[in-house]
């Protein structure tokens, strides 16, 4: 019987070390946990660059972030809050041509806010380290609102976050207005890059 005893500890030991081998990237992965956690992106350090190409050159341009807090269920993946940009900061360097695009394109008179609003995030986020996730949502341009998936690398060191995205905005077929002229042929995408960076909380305490 002491045998029998000894084969099934034999058996039990290795069996119980696969899974807390398996369980512990779970158990230590922010996702993990089941209490909400917040993300809030500092506007200061965060940089929102946009280049149009063209058939003459490329114009490059950048936007301010306004404000962003985001929560989000590390147990489903499910977000909500915005990312706020302002649509009146937008400038590429040329005064004319930037007038241009917020009286005839962007309409930032009327329309003085860019809108993300995540919904789903799928991946988890390493607590240390760098992680490739997916965040998908609704984006808010001219007052129309589009479906977009967004690919972002998260680089965590505690409970500091910097990540970085990138998105073509299909303008003319949203329903802007071409900047295009007799001489200067712009394309119908604009490029979007986002440095960012933020902290995250775990319900709602620093």
């Amino acid at each position: 019987m002491p045998a029998k005893t000894h084969s099934g500890r034999r058996i039990f030991v290795p069996i119980l070390l696969t899974i807390s081998a398996l369980l512990a990237p779970i158990l230590l992965a922010p996702s993990s946990s089941a209490q909400e956690s917040i993300v809030q992106i500092d506007p200061d350090p965060t940089k929102i660059e946009f280049s149009l190409g063209g058939n003459m050159h490329t114009v490059h341009g950048k936007f301010s972030l306004k404000s962003s807090t985001i929560r989000f269920d590390p147990s489903t993946g499910k977000m909500d809050g915005a990312i706020v940009v302002d649509a009146r900061s937008g400038e590429s360097g040329n005064g004319s041509r930037d007038a241009r695009m917020h009286r005839e394109i962007l309409e930032s008179f009327k329309f003085p806010e860019i809108v993300f609003r995540p919904m789903q995030i799928i991946g988890p986020v390493a607590s240390e380290g760098s992680s490739h996730v997916e965040v998908s949502g609704r984006f808010r341009l001219c007052g129309e609102e589009h479906d977009v998936t967004l690919p972002i690398e998260v680089t965590a060191s505690g409970k500091d976050l910097q990540f970085t995205t990138h998105m073509e905005i299909p303008y003319a077929k949203w329903g802007l207005k071409n900047p295009s002229n007799f001489f200067f042929r712009v394309s119908d995408a604009v490029a979007i890059e986002i440095h960012g960076a933020g902290r995250i909380q775990s319900g709602g305490n620093p």
